[in-house]
């Protein structure tokens, strides 16, 4: 039986907001695509990391700032944690643990092809992993 990849899983033609587009123009975007998160795309369409409604909420609004004044770029954690698509969805799931995210990327080379969601892997795996991702990426 063939191993299932995150390409199997992932939600396919994510959409980036651009590094130097504000924190506003992403959460407009994050509503009308209604997701929770978006990759955040520098130059040449690179990956350079992800934002979400939750970092908009806390490191913008909760601070005071502009929303319209904040580049979404300065809302990326360090280097964007990626998966590769035809990676296993056991990759996805220790990747997910490893670094304590519960979104990740998906590219194929250097391409951005998709998002993996919590929810998607724990979909693709059976009951007792499913548990034991959902409490790794709940405890602090």
């Amino acid at each position: 039986m063939a191993t299932t990849t995150a390409r199997d899983i992932m939600t396919g033609g994510a959409q980036c907001v651009q590094a130097h587009e504000s924190a506003l123009d992403a959460a407009r975007k994050l509503a009308e695509w209604q997701v929770g998160a978006l990759p955040i795309c520098g130059e040449n369409n690179r990956l350079v990391g992800v934002v979400t409604d939750r970092d908009i909420t806390v490191k913008v609004l909760g601070k005071g700032l502009d929303a319209a004044e904040v580049e979404a770029g300065t809302l990326a954690q360090g280097e964007a944690v990626t998966i590769g698509a035809d990676d296993g969805v056991d990759e996805v799931f220790e990747t997910m643990t490893r670094h304590k995210v519960r979104r990740l990327p998906v590219i194929d080379g250097t391409d951005l092809v998709g998002m993996v969601a919590l929810a998607d892997a724990a979909k693709s795996l059976d009951a007792p992993e499913a548990g034991r991702l959902i409490e790794a990426l709940s405890t602090d």
